[in-house]
């Protein structure tokens, strides 16, 4: 058992002693109370030495956990609560307390209408009511998008992952004429630009399931689930998005912002590899190793004028490609 259950578990029993007005207790019985207790809890012999009581007491006294217990010394030999009513499971707020409990509050609010925190509605108002908090308006504000379709598959997919139930899904991808019936081991759910995409492992390999293209989802109980012991950082750490190849190798990213723009993709890098290779009064030239996916290139775009992709030269024809056929819808028989 952990360190710091077992403190809890000491501190919870000094409490109960300590409070406890039809007996005295004196540092040997606390000790005893508390070995007895952690007994209790992990079945085998437990001794807790007089010095961790001690700094347990100690440490109840002071403010380091917020108990400022009033613990006190009677007839030079029993402890107990000098205040009768004390009890570190009834200890009051500050306003401080208050205000950042009411910020996180303000913050969960926010997730009460998604599918997945429907269950939370209820905590969150039982924390409203004991903060006494207040009407507020709102002052973080987070980006999402309640109507996109597909969000109703969410309590689903994750519950899936959770007790490990292999999936049957009806697929219909945007390329697809046809609906597919895909068997899937679902890994994790992702968000990524305001959309959610289930990682599965299907036949031999892992693959993104957007889910404003599911159309229908059952649990399979007859087939074995198969568990990746999926790590997502590891994953999606050579690509900007949920687009991952198990075949292609990264590659380096070169490109080069204009000055007035630098500040944006300093402070906002377009993926934790991104480094500076040469600054001057024009711009700065930033690398980045990723691998070349779709995502990648619609950030490119996003940026208009403002980048120019230096290499590899792949990515360098790809984006010059879609620029001019941008440009294209907006030439002068067009514009009318």
């Amino acid at each position: 058992m952990s360190s710091n259950k077992n403190a809890l578990i000491r501190y919870k029993t000094l409490d109960k002693c300590l409070k406890n007005k039809f007996k005295k207790y004196t540092l040997e019985d606390l000790i005893d109370e508390c070995s007895e207790a952690l007994f209790e809890f992990e079945g085998k012999e437990s001794f807790v030495s007089k010095r961790t009581v001690q700094l347990d007491l100690q440490n109840m006294r002071s403010e380091k956990f917020g108990y400022e217990a009033p613990i006190e010394v009677y007839e030079r030999r029993y402890y107990r609560y000098s205040d009768p009513e004390y009890s570190i499971h009834q200890i009051s707020v500050n306003e401080n307390d208050l205000k950042a409990m009411n910020n996180a509050v303000q913050i969960l609010k926010q997730f009460k209408d998604f599918s997945m925190f429907k269950d939370m509605n209820g905590v969150i108002q039982k924390l409203e009511d004991s903060i006494q908090s207040t009407n507020q308006k709102s002052i973080i504000h987070l980006d999402k998008n309640e109507q996109l379709k597909g969000l109703e598959h969410i309590d689903t997919l994750y519950g899936s992952i959770l007790n490990k139930k292999v999936l049957k899904i009806c697929y219909k991808s945007f390329k697809a004429r046809e609906m597919n019936i895909l068997t899937v081991h679902p890994q994790l759910l992702k968000e990524y630009n305001n959309r959610w995409f289930l990682i599965c492992f299907h036949k031999n390999s892992m693959m993104n399931l957007a889910l404003d293209r599911m159309e229908e989802i059952e649990i399979d109980e007859k087939t074995e689930y198969i568990d990746k012991d999926f790590n997502s950082d590891r994953y999606f750490g050579e690509v900007i998005g949920v687009t991952v190849s198990e075949t292609q190798r990264p590659k380096n990213v070169i490109f080069k912002v204009i000055s007035k723009h630098v500040p944006y993709v300093k402070t906002k890098p377009f993926h934790h590899s991104q480094e500076i290779i040469e600054e001057d009064e024009t711009g700065t030239t930033f690398k980045i190793c990723v691998q070349l996916n779709f995502e990648l290139e619609r950030m490119i775009l996003g940026m208009g004028e403002f980048i120019t992709v230096l290499a590899p030269r792949k990515l360098k024809q790809r984006i010059a490609r879609s620029l001019k056929l941008a440009a294209e819808n907006y030439t002068s028989e067009t514009i009318n």
